[in-house]
């Protein structure tokens, strides 16, 4: 019960403390990220649609474009996986709304530019395409609807088509220029007039083409059961699965970080194998910087989340390791160069955790989603008072840091802090508001003093109050009582 009272008072409040922090978070974004819904629009039109950049008409509908030979193994793949999803809970079917596949194959269905996101940041995954450059689409159920009093509905899905930010062909430019030209946009006004800007030849978006593409990830909710069904809470299940582009086809391929708990645990070498792999000191170091990338051999290849703050990873992967293992890995590790994050076992779980994709996305999202993006012009307001959320903006000011080390020929600082609360010394204009310390922030509500957490508090005037969440040490900042 503590938790629903908890969330529903965020659900009420929190839009507000993002709106009175609306114009913060745009400055924010200038320069890393593309939101604003008039130029998102002029780009969906302009040769940035998923239709065009997929290789078929531009007006194509979702269930065309599924319907093309290179997104066979998408489709398949993820239609198993809901027909998985619904044979397990098939006794729950009469209490549960499933996501809507009729209205994601209606011929009036398009998929819509809602974002588009420099994530330079990654390039130490991949340090030759100098890192990636994210098109985010969402569904639109009947998106020719003339009815401006009733937009369209946009249907609970991301679509996230990842592009190299560099590709191999551009020979002749380089990360410093790319990174250059995106901190450019920070200076210049958002108008419609300099979409057309962004494309051509010298535009940041030059070289986000087909042939850059290297995978398409998907979240989408899968399910959800209303607040007032006693056994759900309000719970809402997304399905997460990652296709890799191999120049022909979008194969399945394993999540980044998502570890298989169930499978490493059913075998006795595969789990002997992580724990080693895991707890060596140069792992535990890329860690705690936030810079791990584990081996296909321990990932899943699809994940269900469970909002809100259900996820069980942590749990199932804590069997694997005992509180002895962890700190001594963690001490051996430290004494090589001190560690910024991990500095106990529930640190270093938490982290593990933080580092698959469920976990990042399961924090501080906004129903489930990091970019759900904005009205278009002319659609009747919605509830979306600010494009992303407090986890997307609260990153910001660390990856616009490296897109200046890169454009000024410094080596970038690829570190990051925990998932829920931005870099200490990266998040100087984010401090008192609702993402570091202010109204809102995550902070530690642990029963005793972690040092992995000693950073997570809460502005004067505010207390940290628990969220409730089994094993958590979440909580949120709220005013304090009188």
């Amino acid at each position: 019960m503590r938790v629903r009272v908890i969330l529903q008072a965020l659900c009420v409040m929190l839009p507000m403390a993002l709106a009175a922090t609306a114009g913060h978070a745009a400055a924010m974004e200038r320069g890393v990220a593309i939101t604003d819904p008039a130029i998102l629009q002029r780009l969906d039109n302009a040769g940035l649609s998923l239709g065009k950049l997929l290789g078929a008409d531009a007006n194509r509908s979702g269930a065309e474009l599924f319907a093309l030979p290179s997104m066979g193994p998408l489709q398949a793949a993820t239609d198993r996986d809901f027909n998985s999803y619904v044979l397990e809970h098939r006794d729950d079917l009469d209490r549960l709304h499933l996501f809507d596949r009729d209205a994601l194959n209606a011929p009036g269905t398009r998929f819509s530019l809602t974002g588009i996101v420099n994530r330079m940041d990654r390039a130490y995954v991949s340090p030759a395409e100098c890192g990636e450059i994210r098109l985010i689409y969402r569904p639109i159920a009947n998106s020719d609807s003339p009815n401006k009093e009733a937009p369209p509905s946009r249907l609970p899905m991301t679509l996230n088509l990842v592009v190299k930010a560099m590709p191999a062909s551009t020979s002749d430019a380089t990360c410093a220029e790319l990174a250059r030209r995106w901190l450019a946009l920070a200076d210049q006004p958002p108008t419609t007039e300099r979409a057309a800007m962004l494309t051509a030849s010298g535009g940041a978006l030059e070289w986000v083409t087909r042939e850059a593409i290297d995978r398409i990830e998907i979240d989408v909710q899968i399910a959800r059961a209303s607040a007032d069904v006693n056994d759900f809470e309000g719970r809402a299940d997304y399905l997460m699965k990652v296709f890799r582009y191999d120049g022909k086809n979008f194969e399945e391929s394993p999540l980044e970080n998502q570890i298989d708990t169930a499978r490493i645990q059913a075998d006795a070498r595969l789990a002997a194998d992580f724990r080693q792999w895991l707890l060596d000191p140069v792992r535990i170091a890329d860690l705690d910087r936030g810079t791990i990338v584990l081996p296909d051999r321990f990932l899943a290849s699809s994940a269900i989340n469970v909002t809100p703050a259900h996820d069980d990873l942590n749990s199932k992967a804590r069997a694997l390791f005992t509180d002895d293992d962890i700190a001594a890995a963690l001490a051996k590790a430290s004494a090589n160069a001190p560690l910024e994050n991990l500095q106990s076992p529930a640190g270093f779980m938490h982290r593990l955790n933080d580092m698959t994709c469920s976990g990042c996305h399961q924090t501080r999202a906004i129903g489930g989603f990091h970019l759900p993006g904005m009205e278009r012009p002319g659609w009747a307001a919605g509830a979306v008072v600010v494009a992303a959320s407090p986890h997307f903006f609260g990153d910001q000011e660390r990856r616009r840091d490296i897109l200046i080390a890169f454009r000024d020929g410094r080596a970038p600082d690829f570190t990051r802090g925990f998932s829920a609360r931005p870099q200490a010394h990266r998040a100087n204009e984010l401090t008192g508001t609702t993402y570091v310390n202010g109204w809102g922030a995550v902070c530690d509500a642990g029963a005793a003093p972690d040092k992995s957490f000693t950073s997570w508090t809460c502005a004067e005037g505010l207390m940290c109050q628990a969220s409730g969440a089994k094993d958590s040490r979440a909580g949120f900042c709220f005013p304090k009582s009188n």
